[in-house]
Order: C-alpha cells, then sequence, then structure tokens
C-alpha cells in the first residue's frame, strides 16, 4: 500500500481534472467520493470487453474477471495486472478498508474486500464505481 503521495505518470492540477471531467465524475474520481449503489452504467453488464480509468485511459480490469456480487456496483476479482492499481488504507469512516486507485493517475476507483466467501478464484472483491470506468469492447 502507498501513503498517497506517489507521483503518477498523468499529473494534471486540479483545475484541469476540473475541466475534463464531469462535475459527477470529478467527486468520484479526484475526491473519493461514492456512486449510488445500483445506479452505475456497469453493474449489471456482461460485455465482453477491458475496462479503463475514465480520467486516463489506463487498462484496468478485463470483462472476464467480472461477477455477479449483487452489491449494487460492478465487481471484479482480479485487475489487469496488480501494476494497474495501488492499495491505500482507508480509515475514512472509522474502519479498515482498501481503497483502490488508479496507478496511471491516481483517481479513486472504489475498494477491494477479502474473505466474503464470494466463489472467485481469489476470493477478493474489488467493489468499482461504474463512473471510475469506461468500457472497451471486444
Amino acid at each position: 500500500m502507498t501513503d498517497g503521495t506517489k507521483q503518477y505518470a498523468i499529473d494534471k492540477t486540479d483545475q484541469e481534472w476540473r475541466a475534463q471531467l464531469s462535475p459527477a465524475e470529478y467527486q468520484v474520481l479526484r475526491k473519493a467520493g461514492t456512486e449510488r449503489p445500483y445506479t452505475g452504467e456497469y453493474t449489471d453488464t456482461k460485455t465482453v470487453g477491458v475496462y479503463k480509468c475514465r480520467a486516463c485511459d489506463a487498462e484496468l480490469f478485463r470483462s472476464e474477471t467480472k461477477f455477479d456480487s449483487h452489491c449494487g456496483w460492478p465487481s471484479f476479482f482480479a485487475p489487469l495486472a496488480e501494476d494497474r492499481v495501488e492499495y491505500i488504507e482507508d480509515t475514512a469512516l472509522g474502519m479498515k478498508r482498501v481503497e483502490v486507485r488508479c496507478a496511471n493517475c491516481g483517481s479513486h476507483l472504489g475498494h477491494v474486500f477479502e474473505g466474503e466467501g464470494y466463489g472467485t478464484p481469489t476470493d477478493l472483491r474489488y467493489c468499482i464505481n461504474s463512473i471510475s470506468l469506461t468500457l472497451d469492447p471486444a
């Protein structure tokens, strides 16, 4: 895990991010907000393809690792590669969680949870905001 002070390949000012992203995208991607459950574009999507960071277009997840967790957000059991995401300890809500960010630009994607009993190869659930992603269909 990192401490959140990493320098990223994509380094923009707050003003540049605000100009690029919609207010809702900015709130989630740059301010670590969360979209409401069951409202995201990719929650129930079954389309085959690659999910990319909406802020910088870095490839993050493949549809083959997406699964139905019924939690209200898209869920994946693994990133495309471990160097595509970074992990940051998050204690903002008075509990320990692990935040997942894009390793290319530092944008907030969601959180990863372990040991919830899903029948996946990794026993991990990457709970990712749809608004943090774009899908590039195969």
